[in-house]
């Protein structure tokens, strides 16, 4: 019976899942970033480099590469793609047939535990399917399926049952569902990841390999065994085609790396026992927003907000006098700003900051102001449907493509710190100004398209954020410079931001139309 019980809820889960149109967006995402880590050797870049000499594209060396772009997204992505059940249930009115079942609170964190692991292992194998065309393509040597399996078992299975069982355990406890619980995991993933990144710089020390649920540390310790050497390269780099190859064996993999994966996997699965302890049930005084009273934590923030709040009140009186447009979209950025005095605080200290601080300081600001705007615009568009006013907004003057624009405007409107940066930037560096104005404008429209496909915030809060991650630690790569922040952005990567943009906006205005028809 129990075995029965599983079976149903993994299949579930899974079937769910696949029928979102995020599981695709994030896919194609997947894929892009594979084929453009692994470059073509024809055109004097290859992924990786040891020694100075260049690996060639054989099975194995694939499969390393390939397996550790999936195995760093996946520990970002593969929890926003896993989790948020917990509001679809309560939207649909589930969450209380759910509740009022006699099914205990440990098949039910296990039965979904199962079913996102499912889901990702299908998701790892449409990604192995397309480096399999990737081989054929740029490879050096026989395709070994083999080889593919054994190393994507290896390096991702624990980072796939560590993001599903970080979902289970964030969607089980009341206070980390919704946005905080986001949030927080992008930081844990983040100290996660610069922990491991500084002790393959000093090694020595086991015990991290056990809680390396990426693959990083033991992957960079098996090459650092096998070639006997600290220097090599894993990403994009230029190397001479004139000089020496490297092969990386089949059998590259030992029995210690074995052993620490198992161990890894065995501990993610851990996670699952506070995730049935904490489990909120269903509970509405666990689940939704819980009152200030009786929590000094949060009367201590609304206290401390309450001026902020104030502040805005005169915003939606405003946008009532202003006509037209402009006052649909003053609406909408007072509707944010009213429902997130957060937000509002960080709109204000941002622009502040960015009108008054010393030129130098101003990529310290920019960094951080445009993680907090992506943080703050990826909830825009979806608002209206996971709250239930869809059908109504929709029928307002001008319908869901007007609704489009507005929230797309206003999103823009909220970027204004990032405006002025751009701004004091285009007096000594064009160039970096329009990357930031270009970049501004793609992730809007991207917020918007994403967020219209998938009715939800977390696909491209995921991207968004891996993203800004990894721009933040390849400070040289152009492509990466989102909004300018790093200084390397040339005006080839602004126009390819600039056009990307345009063409995200584009699909998102015809998703727009096609659903208003």
């Amino acid at each position: 019976m129990i075995a029965q019980a599983l079976r149903v809820i993994a299949l579930n889960e899974v079937r769910l899942r696949l029928r979102r149109l995020s599981t695709l967006a994030a896919l194609l995402a997947v894929m892009a970033l594979c084929w453009l880590a692994i470059a073509d050797p024809a055109d004097g870049v290859t992924m990786m480099v040891i020694d100075g000499r260049r690996v060639l594209y054989t099975s194995q060396a694939l499969a390393f590469g390939s397996a550790h772009i999936a195995g760093m997204l996946l520990g970002l992505a593969g929890f926003y793609l896993v989790r948020g059940r917990v509001a679809d249930d309560l939207q649909s009115g589930m969450g209380a047939v759910i509740a009022a079942t006699g099914a205990s609170n440990a098949l039910l964190a296990v039965g979904r535990w199962l079913g996102g692991m499912a889901y990702l292992m299908l998701f790892v194998l449409a990604y192995l399917g397309s480096t399999l065309a990737l081989h054929a393509l740029r490879g050096e040597g026989p395709i070994q399926l083999l080889v593919y399996l054994q190393t994507y078992v290896l390096m991702l299975l624990p980072i796939i049952s560590y993001a599903a069982a970080c979902a289970v355990l964030f969607d089980n406890v009341g206070a980390l569902v919704g946005k905080r619980g986001d949030v927080l995991f992008f930081f844990l993933w983040c100290l996660q990841f610069g922990a491991l990144i500084g002790v393959t710089e000093s090694p020595g020390a086991l015990w991290p390999m056990f809680i390396d649920f990426s693959g990083l540390l033991v992957a960079v310790t098996t090459l650092r065994e096998h070639f006997e050497t600290t220097n090599f390269v894993l990403g994009r780099t230029a190397f001479d085609p004139a000089g020496a190859v490297l092969v990386i064996p089949d059998s590259l993999w030992t029995l210690k790396a074995w052993g620490f994966r198992v161990a890894t996997l065995l501990l993610s699965l851990l996670l699952l026992t506070p995730a049935t302890l904490f489990f909120h049930r269903y509970s509405p005084d666990r689940v939704r927003p819980r009152s200030t009273r009786g929590n000094r934590l949060l009367a201590l923030v609304d206290r401390a907000l309450r001026p902020v709040a104030w502040a805005v009140r005169p915003l939606p009186g405003l946008a009532m006098r202003v006509p037209g447009f402009a006052g649909e979209v003053l609406a909408e950025v007072a509707l944010v700003l009213s429902m997130s005095p957060s937000a509002a605080l960080a709109l204000a200290a941002g622009t502040v900051a960015a009108s008054v601080v010393a030129p130098g300081a101003l990529t310290g600001v920019m960094m951080g102001g445009v993680a907090c705007w992506g943080v703050i615009v990826c909830g825009i568009v979806p608002r209206d449907w996971q709250n239930g006013a869809d059908a109504m907004t929709g029928a307002l003057p001008g319908g869901v493509v007007r609704r489009f624009l507005r929230q797309w405007a206003a999103s823009l409107v909220l970027a204004l710190p990032l405006a002025i940066i751009a701004l004091r930037w285009s007096l000594d560096a064009p160039v970096r100004a329009s990357a930031a104005i270009a970049g501004v404008l793609a992730l809007a429209s991207a917020a918007s398209l994403l967020g219209g496909l998938t009715r939800g915030a977390r696909l491209f809060l995921a991207l968004f954020l891996f993203t800004w991650y990894i721009a933040l630690n390849s400070p040289k790569e152009a492509a990466l410079d989102l909004v300018g922040f790093n200084g390397s952005a040339s005006a080839g990567t602004a126009v390819a931001w600039a056009l990307a943009g345009c063409l995200a906006w584009a699909a998102a205005f015809a998703h727009s139309r096609w659903r208003q028809a």
